[in-house]
């Protein structure tokens, strides 16, 4: 019977469908003795077990498997998403493309294979990350702490190890996605407070056996993720932004519903919010060339220009 579901599954669909004739051949090929008459009661056991086959009566009984664990549409959709991230290496989409395809019919597959385009995506080098975010998974489960070295590039595309490699020693509480990459949140001991760290630019990630240290009971994890803009830390200060009326919907995004606002004049509304005054900060506030403004506190202001002088200078 486990022959016959094979069977079925890798050459039938809602839309196509396999004679008894066709299943007994391929049982001979593989050595399995089966009759005509034998054959309509292990489908039928099959189909007891909960497998969705439909049987079409006629001279030569025809069978297929109506559904599989994902519907193509689905099988689409998580295509695109493996073989768009950039946090997913080349070979590691490749391989996730080929069993994610896999799990429909071969009819289908073929379809999946020439409808299926994404545009050039910049992909990562790393192929333990798989590995790596299981590892601090697993010690998120089991509340303990973890230790890996850290590194960045430097000017000759060249690995150059963080904290002069040394090991962390870490407490992750969450892994967040964030712009195509994987962050693991949590207590740093070098820094002596909640931070992040890009998992793909983490190596020999071991969990240990000490016990993480408790995460405070009253960290918000979108909070926090809002004030240190998408993993860049700095100083918290209340900012006042001048803004057009019509960007409202981003201050919303950034900030969300609850931000503070209030209308100045009929082009005009401040937002005040509390931020992580960094180069992160201001450069999302410079993409919208002045139609978003800091107006305070004074501190704030200079920092922004003093930027801008660096960048001119």
């Amino acid at each position: 019977m486990l022959y016959i579901l094979k069977y079925l599954w890798q050459n039938t669909d809602d839309e196509h469908y396999v004679a008894t004739s066709d299943i007994l051949t391929f049982l001979k090929e593989n050595n399995i003795s089966c009759d005509r008459k034998t054959l309509p009661g292990d489908i039928e056991k099959l189909c007891k077990s909960g497998i969705d086959i439909e049987e079409v009566r006629s001279r030569e009984n025809q069978y297929a498997l109506r559904s599989h664990y994902f519907e193509l549409p689905e099988i689409k959709l998580l295509i695109d998403a493996v073989d768009s991230s950039k946090f997913i290496t080349a070979k590691k989409s490749t391989e996730l493309v080929d069993k994610l395809s896999k799990m429909t019919s071969n009819h289908q597959s073929e379809a999946l294979v020439r409808n299926i385009y994404t545009s050039e995506r910049v992909k990562p080098l790393n192929e333990q990350i798989y590995y790596l975010v299981d590892n601090i998974n697993t010690a998120i489960n089991r509340r303990k702490k973890i230790s890996f070295n850290y590194f960045h590039y430097n000017q000759y595309r060249k690995e150059v190890p963080n904290n002069n490699g040394k090991s962390y020693c870490f407490s992750p509480y969450y892994l967040l996605w964030n712009e195509d990459h994987y962050y693991a949140v949590g207590f740093s001991e070098k820094h002596r407070k909640i931070t992040t760290f890009r998992v793909d630019r983490m190596k020999k990630v071991e969990i240990l056996p000490d016990d993480a240290v408790i995460m405070p009971h009253d960290f918000n994890l979108p909070e926090f993720t809002r004030q240190v803009f998408e993993m860049y830390d700095g100083a918290k200060e209340t900012v006042t932004l001048l803004c057009k009326n019509d960007m409202m919907n981003y201050i919303i995004d950034r900030f969300g519903e609850e931000v503070e606002t209030a209308p100045i004049d009929c082009e005009h509304f401040k937002a005040v919010a509390e931020v992580s005054v960094s180069q992160t900060f201001f450069a999302w506030v410079f993409q919208f060339n002045g139609e978003i403004k800091i107006t305070g506190p004074e501190s704030v202001v200079s920092k922004y220009r003093e930027m801008l002088q660096r960048a001119l200078s």
